[in-house]
């Protein structure tokens, strides 16, 4: 079988491509860049493509110029508009990692210029060996071991299962030539080191094309993946309570869960967030912790997304959910709560044939005992609180027993006069200004829509 016929069958296996896309080539001038633009223009007419090329300058090396202009001369060759895009390089951390993050920022921004449904990568069978070798170093699970996918959102990669050797004599038959990148032989680079000096050494140790065992192992493990995101999708779709911002889930149906596929729930829930981290081996630790019973006391993060329990919720968020800013309400008055998505009303009654409420989103007082202007606003520290029929009690033990999520504790409206709680919004009167016998109108406060913590 040819070279291009196994890279369509690739491309079909996968679902890389429908046919009649726009599709951009990122071409470093590499031979796998290189061939993977040759390809792609053999194959464009079939498909019905219509093929672009962005080339990206991380202005790392002097002589990054000749690269740009290859590109062109190449592009010119085979019909493809070529564009360059200069990029800058976080000087912070690892330097690979900030040229990878600045390289596919720059492919999506081209993509949505030209407007490619795909952005297609000259990754290989042999960059899925040294990734998955890299990773299993690093102690990886088996999402790592997964190495590097054949499809992720709109990139695809259409030799990843194709030899360099074999890149190499494609472009040699076809009299194609390219440039070498002189830091893909630096060795202060892991991913050098492994290429250039690991594989060759376990090669010639275990006497087999160890490069071919890794990217079969990936292969399997990203079909053990495959099969773990369909299941954890479908628990996040049923368990999950989602809000502004924020999701909520059970921890008693989550720890009933393998681990596994608890640990992939939550990874699914902070990208749906918008956290992007790996799960590496820290936060599956943090996650069984978060688990555990008793659970920790503080949030975790995970990918920039925090993870906090409380009782039987899980709640992944953003950001913290914005506590309630105190206010005045007037008597009679409607008093607007943003933060909770709720109103505040206080509106005066006859006592004569008033009926007390018996729904813990409305409650009455007698009116005359208290002030025409209320204060609203979310708990102090030290706040003490006399429920109607009870004693005294710290408002923190309160809000713990009636299994408020201690995300929601700033956001329950604390209606106050004269110092003294009237009202735990939602959920109890106070003592103050009880309705008796003696009362001639009626304070009713009600709640609308009523808060239901999460």
């Amino acid at each position: 079988m040819s070279f291009l016929r196994r890279v369509e069958r690739t491309i079909r296996r996968h679902a890389m491509l429908a046919g009649g896309e726009a599709v951009l080539a990122a071409v470093s001038g590499g031979a796998d860049s290189v061939a993977l633009l040759h390809a792609l223009v053999a194959l464009a007419p079939a498909w019905r493509l219509r093929l672009s090329v962005l080339h990206v300058d991380h202005g790392l090396r002097p002589d990054a110029a000749r690269d740009a202009e290859f590109v062109r001369a190449l592009g010119a060759r085979l019909g493809v508009p070529v564009e360059v895009a200069r990029v800058a390089v976080s000087p912070r951390g690892s330097l690979e990692a900030a040229a990878r993050a600045a390289r596919y920022a720059a492919l999506a921004a081209a993509a949505d210029r030209v407007g490619a449904a795909r952005i297609a990568l000259g990754h290989t069978a042999d960059d899925q060996a040294e990734t998955v070798l890299m990773r299993l170093l690093e102690g990886a699970g088996v999402r790592g071991l997964a190495g590097i996918p054949p499809v992720r959102g709109r990139f695809v990669r259409p030799l990843i299962e194709r030899r360099r050797a074999e890149v190499v004599a494609e472009l040699g038959r076809t009299g194609l030539a390219w440039v070498e990148d002189p830091t893909n032989a630096d060795p202060r680079f892991l991913r050098n080191r492994v290429r250039h000096e690991l594989l060759p050494l376990l090669a010639r140790a275990v006497d087999s094309d160890v490069a071919a065992a890794l990217a079969r192992v990936a292969a399997l493990a990203r079909g053990t993946i495959d099969a773990l995101d369909r299941v954890a999708a479908a628990e996040l779709d049923r368990r999950a309570e989602r809000g502004a911002g924020a999701l909520t889930l059970p921890v008693a149906a989550l720890a009933a869960l393998p681990p596994p596929v608890a640990a992939e729930v939550l990874r699914r829930a902070a990208v749906e967030l918008g956290g992007g981290a790996p799960l590496r081996a820290s936060a599956h630790r943090g996650l069984a912790r978060a688990l555990a019973s008793p659970p920790p006391r503080r949030a975790l993060r995970l990918g920039g997304i925090s993870v906090e329990v409380s009782g039987p919720r899980l709640r992944l968020a953003a950001a913290p959910a914005p506590p309630l800013a105190p206010r005045a309400l007037a008597v009679p008055g409607r008093l607007a709560l943003p933060e909770i998505g709720g109103t505040l009303e206080a509106r005066l009654a006859d006592a004569r044939g008033y009926l007390l409420p018996r729904t813990g989103d409305r409650v009455a007082f007698d009116a005359d005992q208290v002030p025409g202007t209320l204060s609203v606003r979310c708990r102090r520290a030290g706040d003490r609180f006399t429920p109607f029929g009870s004693g005294e009690r710290r408002l923190k033990t309160f809000l713990i027993d009636a299994k408020v999520p201690r995300w929601e504790r700033d956001r329950v409206p604390i209606v106050e006069a004269a110092g003294a709680i009237l009202w735990v919004g939602g959920l109890r009167r106070g003592a103050p200004a009880p309705v008796t016998v003696a009362t001639r109108r009626v304070l009713e406060l009600a709640l609308n829509p009523p808060a239901r913590p999460r």
